[in-house]
């Protein structure tokens, strides 16, 4: 039963108001003393003519009570309506222990593309990369759950100046044996050490640009250089990926639109839209109140923008998306808008299905990240770390726990991903081991150990769901506020789908450790009486069950035993 609908259903034959217009307007009271649901009647002032406590009291003598409703009464201008302790309990647990509870198919049919992670080749993978990475691979299984085919691409940073630069670092301070011994550490001393120069030599960057063009022209040294800084990077970047187990459908880099550009700029020509500016040619943006979008310099090289637009037109006809999201950092809100304006501008009316999600920054309690001035902590020490100090209150808390360096790494990479993702991804992170690894926060570990426990008493007491369940006996206040959280789990799921947060669903699953542990410290599970032993069991299951579906969402495991 979908006890909001049923009492859209109610209302709709009172006030005229169509149901989803209810429905969108029902909220749930801050306070169980309140009700289940309540309908507020402020917005039908106009339509009645009267003060909406007048209006509440109204309607509520009109309305039918059905069976499944056991009071309704009124406060100021709400109607609240109070479920039937027993009916509700049993229709929601029936349907949260549904196999496929929380996935639906909204967005069957549909495609949407996510553009995210997009490391710099030739630069490590640092914790400023995080953010992307695990943002974009929580809306990834969100959209999935929604019924959505979604294509993860890596617009990996692979073109560029910086090659250049890399190239002329190399062929001055670099070899190919501390290279090949070091890999993408040598590559960032070198880089960074050109930065360095280039403050007392500005020659040194119109070198950097000279190379880059040699790239662009097929050059073959800078490309054989080039291929190689790839290579390297790859490898480390897979590595990464594998331990925060992130995948990606197509690792279409800059470098892949390289033979797609010069049919972009044609068209752009041919519609009117490029013109001369100092030597370089422009999209002028004048009347959308934007500086102008560079799209060839004056030395003929390519941006970013060249790229950004080619590599839409070239997804939107590979895969015909229904939305294609961008994950980048806030910083980046001008150029995303300036070129998506651009491809207004040349007709294409899919420009409105491009969406640039921003978000903050993320920061160690030394300060900003920088890779021109090698101010960075690398990603794989980041996780390994986290894996560490895992493994040290693992030792202190339960040294004998089974496959306990799998768990450290679970609970380790789990509260990184966790801290990420626990806050709108607008806001700034910080990291803190402290409070991450906490296990009594509001942290991944917290979650975990929450699903643990009830993996354990599930365990200890052999337990399956039993055939019959008497639902009278999770009518108590701990078990109606577990209930109510868990049928949540697919609006929240909804929710951070329409609002592109995964916080969302990561907040959630914090309530409903909450609710869930003050339901196992109020009552007695394996030893209360028979009935409700099984009725209490098969709430431990269904939140079990809820809790690693929802870890699964944000890419975090749910280990049985911590």
């Amino acid at each position: 039963m979908n006890f909001k609908l049923e009492i859209a259903t109610l209302l709709e034959k009172v006030t005229g108001v169509t149901q989803q217009e209810i429905i969108n307007a029902i909220e749930i009271p801050p306070q169980k003393e309140m009700g289940d649901f309540a309908y507020p009647c402020f917005r039908l002032a106009k339509q009645f003519k009267k003060a909406p406590p007048l209006i509440a009291q109204e309607l509520c003598e009109k309305i039918e009570r059905p069976d499944f409703i056991e009071e309704i009464k009124i406060q100021n201008a709400y109607i609240n309506f109070f479920i039937n302790k027993n009916v509700y309990s049993k229709e929601v647990l029936q349907e949260v222990l549904k196999q496929d509870f929380g996935t639906n198919k909204i967005g069957q049919g549909k495609t949407i593309v996510i553009d995210y992670s997009s490391p710099n080749i030739a630069k490590p993978f640092h914790v400023g990369h995080l953010r992307s990475t695990v943002i974009g691979n929580a809306l990834y299984h969100i959209f999935e759950a929604l019924g959505y085919h979604c294509e993860g691409i890596n617009h990996l940073g692979d073109w560029g100046t910086q090659f250049g630069k890399l190239i002329v670092a190399y062929q001055k301070w670099g070899s190919k044996e501390a290279i090949e011994q070091k890999g993408i550490q040598e590559l960032m001393r070198i880089y960074v050490k050109f930065h360095e120069e280039a403050e007392k030599q500005p020659a040194l960057e119109d070198e950097a640009r000279s190379w880059f063009v040699k790239m662009q022209d097929g050059e073959k040294e800078a490309l054989t250089l080039w291929k190689w800084f790839y290579d390297i990077s790859i490898k480390e970047f897979d590595r990464v990926y594998a331990m925060l187990q992130v995948h990606f459908d197509a690792y279409t880099g800059e470098s892949f639109y390289n033979d797609k550009m010069a049919a972009v700029v044609e068209e752009l020509k041919q519609k009117n839209l490029l013109q001369q500016s100092e030597g370089a040619m422009i999209v002028n943006l004048e009347e959308e109140k934007m500086p102008p979008c560079l799209i060839i310099r004056k030395d003929g090289g390519t941006l970013y923008a060249t790229r950004d637009i080619t590599a839409a037109i070239y997804r939107k006809n590979t895969y015909h998306f229904d939305k294609c999201i961008y994950l980048t950092a806030l910083d980046q809100n001008l150029h995303f808008s300036q070129w998506f304006h651009v491809i207004k501008k040349m007709g294409y009316d899919w420009w409105k299905d491009l969406i640039h999600v921003p978000f903050g920054l993320v920061s160690l309690d030394s300060g900003k990240l920088s890779t021109r001035h090698g101010n960075v902590v690398l990603m794989e020490e980041l996780l390994n770390q986290a894996i560490a100090e895992t493994s040290k209150i693992i030792e202190q808390k339960n040294p004998d726990l089974p496959n306990k360096q799998e768990v450290a790494k679970q609970v380790g990479i789990g509260a990184v991903i966790f801290n990420d993702l626990y806050n709108s991804r607008i806001k700034d992170v910080v990291f803190s081991w402290e409070r991450m690894l906490n296990f009594d926060g509001e942290t991944g570990p917290y979650v975990q150990y929450t699903h643990a426990r009830a993996c354990s008493i599930l365990r200890k007491g052999n337990c399956s769901l039993a055939e019959t369940i008497d639902y009278s006996k999770l009518t108590d206040d701990v078990s109606m506020e577990v209930l109510k959280l868990l049928v949540q789990f697919p609006e929240k799921i909804q929710e951070a789908a329409d609002k592109l947060e995964p916080f969302i669903v990561t907040r959630y699953l914090v309530n409903l450790s909450q609710a869930f542990n003050k339901f196992y410290h109020d009552n007695s599970i394996l030893t209360s009486e028979e009935g409700t032993k099984e009725a209490r069991i098969a709430l431990v299951i269904a939140v079990k069950t809820i809790l690693k579906k929802g870890l699964a969402l944000l890419g975090i495991q749910a280990p049985e035993q911590m």
